[in-house]
């Protein structure tokens, strides 16, 4: 080989390097922007101002650091309710729900003891798949509010929230539940809220004021959830409170059925919690007569905003849903039963093409005919309509006349998002909620452990 053809060959492999090498500094600056980059998920924006939640008579709050999981950072939260309130609670029906969840449907059934009731949760670890020893941290967690407040145990309901699978190290809850004793304040609401949270990025609240038998009532709540949200009687943390004077079986009764319409209403990526609990206190505080049934005037006073409460809450959970950018509001009528249309409705709104298609704007209504086909209702073809908000996009069988793609993809640039479809084969009706399908979700949960 000739000095120019070595010179060449050198010349190239020199070259080479320098593309390798340049790539690898890129990488490197890349790799150290994240790391020196700004810790925690970004904040959803869909987050909606927090409310200014009321002090609720008959409720005093605390917080503390105990350091479940993360140092100096908020994650126990402790509620006393008054003795005299009535309390309601729903759960998850996982077939792997923590040990938490069982001892507050133990405690709720029999309601053993009199007197007050205490709430004690914690974020950071879920305290579920933990064996026997998920248990006895339940009993000593009790038993530590249980001393700090002069409460039987009984009347202790706890929950936990976070990694499953982790024994919780509950010395360190035990060992700030005196201090949270001494701490407990009737505004403390708002705190509690950011305590619960874990891959939150905005902490959840809603109130609504009502007037009962001329007398103002309050009903104020909090939640936590933003990814591992599904329907299944509860799907998430939430806490309500109120001053009303209500009976314990009005209130169990109203809280079942509101669920079915808010919570279990919802879905931010079909996976349902070990975990979810949702309970209702009523204090009774308010000067009303006892509220005995939601058939009555003021039973059905109650309950409207009861359910303006329990709503909003959830909504807020989709509209957390991890990397969410988009609330999806998906609407089904003209099923044969109710049944069906909440198969249409679960299988659109937990859709992964579905969803995606709306992350990236796209108006693929193919998708969405795929999934009424997959749900198992009854469907026809050429009874089938669909709409994107007021556009009509699908209907007799095919692509409507009058749908233009540009209108659709238009459309689909909005953060709130109605998906429509009527079977066109009877009476019933259902709407559920959910949000897109993004990058950040699988950011978030890739790295959940770490």
């Amino acid at each position: 080989m000739g000095k120019s053809g070595k010179k060449d060959k050198d010349s190239g492999k020199e070259s080479k390097a320098k593309s390798t090498k340049k790539k690898l500094k890129a990488k490197v600056e890349s790799l150290e922007a994240r790391i020196e980059g700004p810790k925690g998920p970004l904040v959803s924006p869909l987050a909606p101002d927090f409310p200014d939640l009321p002090a609720i008579d008959g409720v005093r709050f605390a917080t503390a650091k105990a350091g479940v999981k993360y140092k100096d950072r908020t994650d126990v939260m402790l509620a006393e309710i008054a003795a005299g309130a009535s309390v309601a609670g729903v759960f998850t029906r996982s077939a792997t729900r923590s040990g938490a969840v069982l001892d507050c449907q133990a405690k709720l059934k029999s309601r053993d003891a009199t007197g007050g009731w205490a709430i004690l949760v914690n974020s950071g670890n879920a305290n579920a798949f933990t064996g026997a020893a998920g248990t006895d941290s339940v009993d000593a967690v009790c038993k530590g509010v249980s001393q700090a407040l002069g409460l039987p145990a009984s009347r202790v309901l706890t929950a936990s929230t976070g990694v499953i699978g982790q024994p919780l190290p509950h010395d360190r809850i035990v060992g700030v539940l005196g201090d949270m004793a001494a701490r407990l304040d009737p505004a403390g609401m708002a705190g509690a809220a950011e305590a619960i949270m874990t891959t939150d990025t905005f902490p959840k609240g809603a109130v609504r004021t009502v007037e009962i038998d001329g007398t103002e009532v309050k009903i104020a709540g909090i939640a936590k959830g933003s990814g591992m949200i599904a329907p299944d009687m509860a799907t998430m943390l939430a806490y309500v409170f109120t001053d009303a004077k209500v009976g314990e079986r009005a209130l169990q009764s109203m809280l079942k059925d509101l669920t079915a319409r808010t919570f279990n209403a919802v879905t931010v990526d079909s996976d349902t919690s070990t975990s979810d609990t949702l309970i209702l206190a009523a204090t009774g505080k308010a000067d009303h007569a006892e509220i005995t049934s939601a058939r009555t005037a003021s039973g059905r006073v109650f309950k409207a905003a009861l359910h303006e409460v329990l709503h909003d809450l959830a909504l807020q959970l989709v509209m957390d849903g991890e990397g969410a950018t988009k609330l999806v509001e998906v609407r089904v009528t003209g099923a044969t039963n109710a049944a069906d249309a909440r198969r249409v409705a679960s299988a659109i709104a937990n859709s992964p093409l579905v969803k995606t298609a709306i992350a990236g704007e796209d108006p693929n209504w193919g998708r969405v005919v795929m999934a009424v086909g997959k749900s198992g209702a009854k469907a026809e073809r050429d009874r089938l309509t669909i709409r994107f908000g007021d556009i009509t996009v699908a209907e007799g069988g095919q692509i409507a006349r009058t749908y233009t793609e540009e209108a659709g993809a238009s459309y689909m640039k909005r953060d709130r998002i109605t998906l429509s479809v009527d079977l066109g084969l009877g009476d019933a009706a259902d709407t559920m909620w959910t949000c897109d399908l993004t990058y950040r979700y699988i950011e978030i949960n890739a790295d959940y452990r770490s």
